[in-house]
């Protein structure tokens, strides 16, 4: 007789351990909250749908905070894997420019997510909706919102995190744990918006501008990419990938002091001779020798006094190191993800609760952070997977 499975979450981490389960070991249900699967994984796909990231795995393990305790999972499901798990699945993927990995033009993130769902359909995987854990009863069968109690051989828990809750991942379910005496850590957001006070003045001239080609720093971290400037402050992948930093800087009651470098790849002694070599104005000079865009020409001008503004010394190292001070972080609906969950204390190398046996936490609501990127899906992915394959060897008594 097969024994049971109950997937708690099908968003990207329930998906595919669901995928990669073996369904001739094993009867599989997904109960998830929706009336679909992956409403995230679809929002996701809103700003550019890119599944993973095409760089090598040394350096790809090394974007997860904390770090390591990811790798096994990633060294057995890579981003190459992830790729060619897609194409057998009708999906071909390329690599964009920044090395980000999306479906081929022309596919739209609904089908790919109907093919990850048609694949689940035909290993006979059951799907139920509309299910909201609310605990377990007294026998340790998890129960729904609608009175329904699963007696399940394993549990592969998978609800996400906090942000989105138009997607269902609210992160309510944090207190059932807590209750039940798990470890966890209140939820803080990630790779979200932060709040600067910019005047009146630059706000209404700039909103809306992307700063691109920079680098911004905190905490001993550099970051590279893209920003935009917004009414609340800055947003973008340059500013996402500080977000652990920047968190423990204002968690501990910090001033939180970012740093910009807007020619990242021109050194400071060439910004100094670019700015004394020219005949013309200083800001003539910026837009037309620098190439500095007008929004940062404007930043550094109400930043600086006149004096500071015509000092080549001191306007080259507002340029090289701008300093913007971060007030706070937008609000956790408002993260594209969350810190915070399932303490990774509490779980084993194997995902397993500790003092909860047969029962597993896999995704976003564990207490992790990534960047953009890709590095989100193939984090839950290879989670996904990973725990799959462990049950699959146990099932077959490997």
């Amino acid at each position: 007789m097969k024994k049971s499975i109950a997937i708690v979450g099908g968003g990207t981490a329930g998906l595919f351990a669901a995928a990669f389960l073996d369904t001739n070991i094993y009867d599989v249900t997904i109960y998830d909250k929706k009336p679909r699967l992956g409403r995230k994984f679809l929002v996701a796909g809103d700003g550019g749908f890119n599944l993973t990231h095409s760089e090598p795995l040394s350096s790809f393990k090394t974007r997860y905070t904390p770090s390591a305790w990811l790798d096994a999972a990633l060294e057995q499901f890579s981003n190459e894997d992830l790729r060619a798990w897609m194409l057998e699945r009708g999906v071909p993927t390329f690599v964009g420019s920044s090395g980000r990995v999306f479906p081929e033009k022309g596919i739209k993130p609904i089908e790919v997510l109907r093919c990850i769902e048609q694949h689940l359909m035909d290993r006979q995987i059951r799907i139920e909706y509309n299910k909201t854990f609310t605990g377990w009863n007294e026998n340790e069968a998890i129960v729904f919102e609608d009175g329904d109690i699963v007696k399940s051989d394993y549990v592969i828990f998978a609800m996400g995190g906090a942000s989105w809750k138009i997607t269902g991942s609210d992160g309510a379910w944090i207190d059932l744990f807590q209750n039940k005496g798990i470890e966890t850590i209140p939820f803080r957001a990630a790779n979200c918006a932060y709040e600067i006070d910019w005047s009146e003045k630059f706000i209404s001239r700039n909103e809306g501008t992307p700063l691109k080609n920079i680098a911004i720093s905190h905490g001993g971290k550099l970051q590279k990419g893209e920003a935009v400037i917004t009414a609340l402050g800055v947003e973008g992948n340059a500013i996402y990938g500080l977000s652990s930093e920047i968190q423990k800087s204002l968690d501990a009651g910090d001033e939180v002091i970012a740093h910009v470098d807007f020619k990242p790849t021109t050194t400071l002694e060439d910004v100094i001779e670019k700015l004394t070599a020219s005949k013309e104005n200083t800001t003539t000079t910026l837009k037309e020798k620098l190439k500095i865009p007008r929004a940062v020409i404007d930043l550094i001008k109400e930043s600086t006094t006149k004096e500071q503004y015509l000092d080549i010394p001191t306007l080259a190292q507002f340029i090289k190191e701008f300093p913007l001070t971060i007030i706070a972080p937008a609000s956790i609906d408002e993260a594209i993800s969350t810190m915070g969950g399932i303490s990774l204390d509490a779980i084993t190398t194997d995902y397993e609760l500790k003092g909860m046996e047969n029962s597993f936490c896999i995704g976003e609501m564990l207490d992790w952070n990534a960047p953009t990127g890709g590095y989100l899906i193939q984090a839950c992915a290879s989670m996904g997977v990973f725990v799959a394959d462990k049950l699959n060897n146990a099932g077959h008594g490997l």
